[in-house]
């Protein structure tokens, strides 16, 4: 396998160039040293112009291109297959396919997503393992030939509907450590590898290769080599029944922040020391990963209005901390919720916390209410934060919250009527011109 660098990583192919001018696509370019904070303001300033306060985001794909880079470092062996479904705004995807990752589909819906915006199938891996027969067709209709499977079931519906796949068995792995488990959903156990690899091979279907998850949110890096070493197990199984195995897919789960911005280079080492154990580079075998949240965590930040206020009077608070001094407690309601962009306080454990602040704050001595925000539905379970301490804000006011690239805008509803935010993809003149995009996105100066 070529080790990926930096170099590779930047060059456009053609078959990319020729569909990156979509409308819906449209990137901004930062000039003149303008940055990301001069942005948000400008926005800002044009909705306040013709009376919107509707939320908003601003993605930063320089953000994405610098993970990339460190992604390159990090794990030099490993090609990335982005998952699309942890966020799938066109601009993302584009992003990516010009930086040369894979993409890992879940469904129908998001092979043609991907398509529709210049991937090649051959970048493309359809990583679920419970499939709809019609999606299985999309997908061979389509040339997307590599799949995953952990069932007979899926083995004989994938015989009838792409009988030519390029199959890659996932096993369940330990996965206690991490805050989202999948292995109780997805994956073989170890101990029926065996019968399915030799069902595999009665129904005349070519297995490459392994894959595995080991959770979002992992905490414990010698997860990852355990899994590693499980996949070389199923690698050895299958040898001995002829299969030519060639692939390892070592799934998803990586983040850059937070608590966890240590932990990604202590499970860079680990990986990279498994694998030179169990599949150095002269085997022959190509690694993968599906990495997420790990590109776009970072690189979206959102911008709500205030849009009400009131003041519980009647809510005395228990106790002071020494510092504050009001007993009333501020209630706070803006535009977007834990129905919209802000999910991510119920759905991702991951991401349970997030930290409004006001625009342009300015650092002083005035005096901060314990708070509550609250989103703008009529649900009660809508509630962004609380006992937050804040100086008063007024209706009108706009937060930010940073980190919001992660399973945000693809979870989004529209509850209540309330609409999604706007998503505004901006990159400096800088990294748009190293990666010398200029010809292959519609550009707004």
């Amino acid at each position: 396998m070529e080790k990926n660098t930096g170099h590779e990583s930047v060059n456009t192919n053609r078959s990319v160039m020729q569909v990156l001018s979509s409308e819906n696509c449209d990137i901004e370019i930062l000039e003149n040293g303008q940055t990301i904070n001069n942005f948000i303001d400008n926005k800002i300033e044009e909705r306040g112009s013709v009376d919107n306060e509707e939320a908003f985001y601003v993605a930063n794909l320089d953000s994405m291109f610098e993970r990339h880079l460190r992604w390159l470092t990090n794990l030099p062996r490993v090609k990335p297959f982005y998952a699309v479904k942890c966020n799938n705004t066109p601009a993302v995807i584009q992003m990516l396919s010009a930086l040369g990752t894979g993409f890992d589909c879940a469904s129908k819906g998001e092979i043609q997503m991907a398509l529709s915006l210049g991937v090649t199938p051959d970048k493309i891996i359809y990583a679920h393992t419970t499939k709809p027969r019609s999606h299985i067709k999309y997908a061979c209709a389509h040339g997307v030939d590599l799949m995953t499977f952990d069932s007979e079931d899926e083995l004989l519906k994938i015989s009838e509907c792409h009988a030519k796949a390029k199959l890659v068995l996932r096993i369940a792995v330990d996965d206690s450590n991490s805050l989202v488990r999948l292995s109780s959903k997805f994956g073989a156990r170890l101990d029926t590898v065996e019968k399915l690899l030799e069902r595999a091979g009665e129904l005349d279907l070519e297995v490459i290769g392994v894959s595995f998850h080991v959770g979002s949110g992992c905490t414990d890096s010698l997860t990852f080599k355990q899994a590693i070493t499980d996949a070389r197990h199923v690698f050895d199984i299958a040898s001995l029944l002829g299969f030519q195995m060639r692939l390892l897919d070592i799934g998803g789960g990586f983040s850059a922040i937070g608590d966890f911005q240590m932990k990604f280079q202590e499970f860079s080492e680990v990986i990279n020391g498994a694998l030179d154990k169990f599949f150095p580079p002269d085997s022959g075998v190509q690694i993968i990963a599906e990495p997420g949240r790990y590109y776009v965590e970072s690189a979206f930040t959102l911008a709500v209005n205030v849009i009400a206020k009131r003041v519980d009077i009647d809510h005395m608070a228990e106790h002071n901390n020494g510092e504050e001094n009001s007993s009333d407690r501020m209630m706070y309601y803006i535009n977007d919720g834990v129905y919209g962009s802000l999910n991510t306080i119920i759905n991702d454990p991951v991401q349970t916390v997030v930290a409004p602040y006001l625009h342009k704050a300015v650092e002083g001595s005035e005096q901060r209410y314990r708070s509550v925000i609250w989103g703008p539905t009529c649900d009660s379970i809508d509630k962004i934060t609380e006992n937050y301490w804040i100086p008063e804000l007024d209706v009108g006011d706009w937060l930010l919250i940073d980190n919001m690239g992660a399973y945000s805008v693809s979870v989004t509803t529209t509850f209540n009527g309330f609409e999604n935010a706007q998503i505004y993809p901006v990159v400096t003149a800088e990294t748009w011109h190293t990666l010398n995009l200029c010809h292959t996105y519609s550009i707004i100066h």
